[in-house]
């Protein structure tokens, strides 16, 4: 019964990544309803907790494979593409600005 009820849970957390908290509540309501005795639901919670605690893992390894840094460049296409001012852009319309203010003067 403890292999199927493992074999079940693994299932469910893999297949639809159920969270370790939700898994525990389902423990424990098997526990009270004697479906299973206390030690098999504390074994089958430690092994839900590895089994989360593993899949996690795998998966932040996963997305820290596929995410790379970005570059100097990476970053100014980006600024480009979203029509931000350069710096120089920026620096020219301040120069502009008090050319204009002094002639007003």
């Amino acid at each position: 019964m403890v292999n199927d009820a493992k074999k079940i849970f693994l299932a469910g957390v893999g297949a639809a990544a159920m969270t370790y908290e939700k898994a525990s509540e389902v423990v424990s309501t098997l526990v009270e309803k004697g479906k299973l005795t206390v030690d098999e639901g504390k074994e089958l919670s430690e092994e839900l907790k590895r089994e989360v605690k593993s899949s996690a893992e795998e998966v932040k390894e996963k997305v820290a494979e596929k995410i790379k840094p970005l570059t100097r460049e990476d970053l100014r296409c980006i600024l480009e593409e979203m029509n931000y001012a350069t710096k120089s852009e920026i620096l020219e319309l301040q120069r502009r600005i008090e050319v204009l203010e002094q002639k007003n003067n």
